[in-house]
């Protein structure tokens, strides 16, 4: 959820012409409340946050009819309460949202290789390999939206222009489930209608600074010279701002790499200090991993435990197995033993983590070990059937049956 500064004048069109506008910005909705009211179609058209169900917890996403109301992301959860009373709350699950990210990634990069994630929700794409068989960029964005919305049921906004920060800026005044397009040509009339804040690189502290010498909107920024932007903001940043307020960004598209890692962690509300209930977190965990593992068709060697005391003492600890695995069983021996070492801090746990790092892909082959059964993954990999067709809740390891662990975020 953006909460850049925007301006209703930048949304219109600003030409036709995409023949010199090769990156897409792709962002979805209202990603994590948009995934939620798939589950829930009852709460389509009513306000919906996303976020931590209890005093402490903060806002995730909000649908629009709660942003009306003033809701924006990381506003605690009291204060959008207060503001949307009758908004439904929903807790945050981000193993959900972290599969229907990956179902996105699938649909955009059907469309080029040359594809950049930049969140859970957003990524940058060059087209212009793929005019030929797509045809121009708006085609191209238009299909993308319509094929989110046909396979996942997302809507998606879509920015196109000649650098991925006019395009970014583009897809931001298209939300909702909407696409703007700003010709190569008319770069600097889009960029002079929005304020400041609007540019990469100035927070509300060189907004502050700027606004102190008339400057509060890019027009005048661009207008500014850079000797007198250097005594406001310094050498550096004055150049950097100058340069995107005039839409220099030569930045290319950088295709992803592949993760290092996978993992998850949890903050709790209420700090555990029964050392069972943690253990319970740490398994499910640990499930959760070696599930991610298992679909992303990798494995990995060792195996990382993150602990965070109510006095925010951060801990981690880690362990390399002789063979790398995609098994919870394997992960879980580790971090038990792991845990098992680590004292209780005082007033409790308040986060728990669990990581698998030096991952290779599965099919590199695994040497077993003399007394190793092949066979013992065949129940992990069978719940993976279950709950691809029945969904996560349909099968779960015994121990994770009893009432459910303290609320997260």
């Amino acid at each position: 959820m953006s909460r850049a500064p925007r301006n209703e004048a930048a949304r219109r069109s600003w030409g036709e012409d995409d023949s010199a506008t090769n990156i897409l910005h792709v962002d979805m909705d209202a990603f994590f409340a948009s995934v939620e009211l798939l589950e829930h179609p009852e709460l389509c058209g009513r306000p919906v946050i996303v976020g931590g169900t209890h005093g402490r917890g903060v806002v995730s996403a909000a649908t629009y009819e709660a942003r009306a109301q003033g809701v924006s992301s990381a506003m605690s959860m009291a204060e959008a309460l207060r503001r949307c009373p009758q908004a439904v709350v929903l807790p945050v699950r981000h193993g959900v949202y972290s599969r229907v990210s990956a179902q996105v990634m699938e649909v955009l990069g059907e469309v080029t290789p040359v594809l950049e994630q930049v969140s859970v929700d957003e990524a940058f794409l060059d087209v212009s390999g793929s005019r030929r068989r797509m045809g121009g960029p708006v085609r191209i964005g238009h299909w993308v939206r319509a094929e989110l919305r046909r396979r996942l049921g997302l809507p998606a906004s879509v920015g196109i222009a000649s650098t991925k920060l006019v395009a970014k800026l583009a897809s931001a005044h298209a939300k909702p489930d909407g696409l703007l397009l700003v010709p190569a040509d008319a770069t600097q009339d889009f960029l002079d209608v929005l304020p400041v804040g609007a540019l990469w690189g100035v927070g509300d502290k060189s907004a502050q600074a700027l606004a102190r010498w008339g400057i509060t909107d890019v027009r005048t920024l661009a207008a500014t010279e850079v000797r007198r932007l250097e005594r406001v903001l310094g050498p550096a940043t004055a150049r950097h701002l100058h340069d995107l307020s005039h839409g220099i960004d030569p930045r290319p598209v950088v295709v992803s790499r592949e993760d290092k890692s996978v993992g998850t962690e949890s903050t709790f509300f209420d700090t555990i200090t029964n050392r069972e209930d943690a253990r319970r977190v740490l398994l499910d965990q640990c499930h959760q991993c070696a599930g991610r593992l298992r679909r992303a068709g990798a494995r990995g060697r060792t195996v990382v435990l993150k602990a965070r005391g109510a006095d925010f003492v951060t801990v981690t600890r880690s362990r390399t197995l002789s063979v790398p695995t995609d098994l919870a069983r394997d992960v879980f021996a580790v971090v038990e033993e792991l845990f098992e070492a680590l004292g209780d801090p005082v007033g409790g746990f308040r986060l728990l983590g669990v990581r698998v790092e030096g991952l290779s892909r599965a099919d590199d082959g695994v040497q077993l070990l003399l007394d190793d059964d092949g066979r013992r993954g065949a129940p992990e990999r069978a719940a993976d059937a279950v709950r691809q067709r029945w969904g996560r809740a349909a099968v779960s390891p015994a121990s994770l049956l009893r009432p459910s662990h303290p609320a997260q975020g």
